[in-house]
């Protein structure tokens, strides 16, 4: 597998952000809107894979392009790949590869964790409401980092 990953989030405006996905090959930079559910939608994409699904997707909606990432699972690997799609609503094979990478499930997720905890920590859970203009994922990222943490998680 490849090295390490990053991810960061960081609120642009008012419903905006920018997700920075790198590691020592590539770096791409997307965008998200609140009018999806992308926050979530990601987190609990990358759970289920952490649990143990072999294909989970998340998609963030930058109106009208859309970031569509698939993530597939092969014992403790995962296959990330990043589609950037002219429109949300696109089959797969409309989309163009931006990102595609190898990553160890166990990276991935831990990789994630610390993109959200740094997003807590940066702006404060009220704060990244009142950008964001919807609640900050906890939830979710604390189902994560329980599935992740669990010693028997496939």
């Amino acid at each position: 597998m490849t090295s390490d990953i990053r991810i960061t989030w960081r609120l642009t405006g008012p419903g905006w952000a920018d997700c920075t996905l790198e590691d020592h090959r590539a770096k791409v930079e997307l965008t998200a809107s609140c009018i999806s559910s992308a926050p979530e939608e990601f987190l609990t994409a990358v759970a289920r894979l952490v649990a143990g699904e072999a294909e989970t997707r998340a998609q963030f909606e930058a109106e009208p392009t859309a970031y569509r990432w698939i993530f597939h699972r092969e014992g403790g690997d995962a296959w990330i790949r990043v589609l950037e799609l002219r429109d949300g609503r696109d089959h797969d094979n409309k989309g163009v590869a931006i990102w595609s990478s190898p990553l160890g499930i166990h990276q991935l997720a831990r990789a994630v964790i610390r993109c959200f905890d740094a997003v807590a920590q940066t702006y404060g859970e009220s704060a990244y409401r009142g950008k964001w203009g919807e609640h900050f994922p906890r939830t979710e990222l604390e189902a994560l980092r329980r599935l992740w943490q669990t010693p028997t998680s496939p």
